[in-house]
């Protein structure tokens, strides 16, 4: 634990007060950046993406189960892949015990990855999952929202220093760097009105991190994310951690 400044209670509840006005104006920020969320202009997908799921071939409408919302994780889970993203992996955990309350709003939460469904299944089954995960094989689903990348389009990344935490990643998936990379993560919605199905939110990356609710109680610890000058990443599978 580093060295750090120690008060009394009394400056202790002076900074916690100055810090509480900072957060407040940080939440109501929040809020207000959700309402222009909510604005966004609908696109209509006229695409026909099929997907394999349990129940067999899917449209993008069937996926809604009857809700008008659909909320789809994109998890980092290709073809060649032996097992799921560790870190999509840690974003399903906070995933799964939320698809009931969100039912619970009219909206249906699935996964979408683009190995086979099989495949996916027997890891939602070692993970202990319950949400819906479909297929996407090799239709533009993912592609067409830019997650997911040729080798033309990762040469300059694959030509360069690879970061030791992608080959860790990769290795982590049972595949090499070029068949980690392909794939990435992302969150897209979709509305369904009138019996046409519009697209109405995507984001990746840092946008991510809603749903990685580790991060945010990590922040409010004295260490914090504690990630800096680290070679590897410290996130791993809920069932390998201690191996």
């Amino acid at each position: 634990m580093p060295e750090h400044i120690v008060g009394t209670q009394e400056e202790f509840e002076a900074a916690r007060a100055e810090l509480l006005a900072e957060e407040k104006k940080l939440t109501r920020r929040s809020d207000e950046l959700a309402r222009k969320r909510r604005r966004l202009p609908w696109v209509q997908v006229e695409k026909d993406y099929r997907f394999e799921t349990e129940g067999g071939t899917k449209s993008l409408a069937d996926l809604f189960d009857g809700r008008s919302q659909l909320l789809v994780y994109h998890f980092m889970f290709g073809p060649p892949y032996a097992a799921g993203c560790p870190v999509c992996s840690s974003i399903a955990d906070t995933l799964d015990p939320n698809a009931v309350h969100l039912k619970a709003r009219d909206v249906t939460l699935i996964c979408s990855s683009r190995a086979p469904v099989d495949k996916l299944l027997a890891y939602r089954e070692r993970m202990g999952w319950s949400f819906d995960w479909v297929s996407a094989g090799a239709g533009d689903f993912h592609r067409d929202l830019g997650f997911m990348s040729t080798e033309e389009e990762l040469r300059p990344f694959l030509d360069g220093e690879i970061p030791a935490t992608v080959s860790q990643m990769a290795e982590a998936c049972g595949t090499d760097v070029l068949g980690y990379v392909t794939e990435g993560p992302g969150l897209s919605c979709y509305a369904r009105s009138e019996g046409a199905v519009y697209r109405t939110y995507v984001t990746t990356a840092r946008g991510l991190e809603p749903a990685m609710a580790y991060y945010g109680l990590l922040d409010r610890t004295p260490l914090g994310r504690h990630e800096e000058g680290e070679a590897t990443h410290w996130l791993r599978r809920h069932d390998e951690y201690g191996t």
